[in-house]
């Protein structure tokens, strides 16, 4: 039997080729059998590779395919956020747009990311799911333009990890037309911190102003002439 032209090409991949691939077969077999070996194997044999050969591309397992699927899913998302006209928006309607984009394209797969939320969901995986879900809120906030390199850059990212984390588990379970109960959720949670960000904004203005002790006692040791 000859082999097919994508068989042959997967055959020729090196591992870090393959992890893509893979996590795009994958996906067609999740929903039966999870992210494990069983639905691994059968991912290589619809590309004709030895499964030996696909379980080094996740040498950690389910945890390591789930990773490798999100890291796709993060460079899907951030390639269509680059053909929308995202600097004509205002900030929030960029992270909106950047969470609904993520959100859209995982629909077809929403028993795959589901087994993966309880994946990463295990004690054992907290530290590898926080790293997972920095990246994504990494990534989108890149999309959207932010070049934050003071404390900022890291308050945006725990601060929209959370949005993005808790509207997701919203969406895997709405069954609301068009989604709107997913949207609506968003829409409340990026409200709110909105408001947080501008209380913070005017309290940091407030401290700047105000009388400083340090200052004042600094000039009665060192008076101005």
């Amino acid at each position: 039997m000859t082999e097919s032209k994508d068989e042959m090409a997967a055959c020729d991949m090196t591992l870090e080729e393959l992890r893509p691939v893979l996590v795009d077969a994958l996906l067609g077999h999740v929903p039966f059998d999870g992210w494990s070996a069983a639905a691994l194997d059968q991912a290589a044999a619809d590309l004709g590779i030895p499964a030996e050969r696909a379980r080094l591309v996740f040498p950690g397992g389910p945890i390591d395919m789930v990773d490798a699927y999100t890291a796709r899913a993060d460079a899907r998302m951030a390639a269509r956020l680059a053909v929308l006209d995202l600097p004509s928006m205002k900030i929030r309607e960029r992270i909106r747009t950047a969470v609904s984009v993520r959100l859209e394209q995982a629909l077809p797969h929403r028993e795959a990311v589901r087994r993966a939320v309880s994946i990463l969901a295990m004690p054992q995986n907290a530290a590898r799911s926080a790293r997972v879900l920095w990246r994504t809120a990494d990534a989108m906030w890149r999309a959207a333009g932010d070049t934050a390199t003071d404390y900022n850059y890291y308050t945006k990212r725990i601060t929209l990890g959370g949005v993005y984390a808790s509207t997701l588990l919203v969406w895997l379970d709405d069954e609301s037309e068009g989604l709107a109960d997913t949207h609506d959720f968003l829409d409340r949670r990026i409200d709110g911190v909105m408001r947080f960000e501008k209380a913070k904004a005017r309290v940091t203005t407030l401290a700047a102003n105000r009388p400083s002790l340090t200052r004042f006692l600094g000039r009665l040791r060192y008076p101005a002439f």
